[in-house]
């Protein structure tokens, strides 16, 4: 999975397309995330405690990562993510993301 949390991610499909948003959390088993603002649902809630303000709230809902495109800090726009190993000075392996459009390393 490419997206990981606090990513800036664009929407690609659905009622929000084209909006943008940072990720608040990631749920890899069911290939979901939840973007703030995106796929908001009103939810009625009743008050549970004595003094507590029952209403409407809103909720981000999470939404398939499929639908997402992470944006490259860099040049500001959606892009695909490729990705660089390199081998550190110790041995082990260094993982990074690579921006397919200008090269960025994120």
């Amino acid at each position: 999975m490419n997206i990981k949390t606090n990513d800036t991610v664009l929407v690609l499909s659905g009622r929000d397309k084209g909006k943008t948003g940072k990720v608040q959390s990631v749920n890899p088993k069911a290939g979901k995330a939840v973007v703030e603002g995106v796929s908001v649902a009103s939810r009625h809630q009743k008050p549970r405690r004595q003094g507590e303000e029952g209403g409407i709230i809103q909720k981000e809902t999470p939404i398939y990562v499929a639908k997402l495109q992470l944006v490259c800090p860099k040049c500001g726009k959606g892009t695909r993510v490729g990705h660089e190993i390199t081998i550190t000075k110790d041995g082990g392996k260094d993982k990074k993301r690579v921006c397919k459009k200008c090269g960025e390393k994120f």
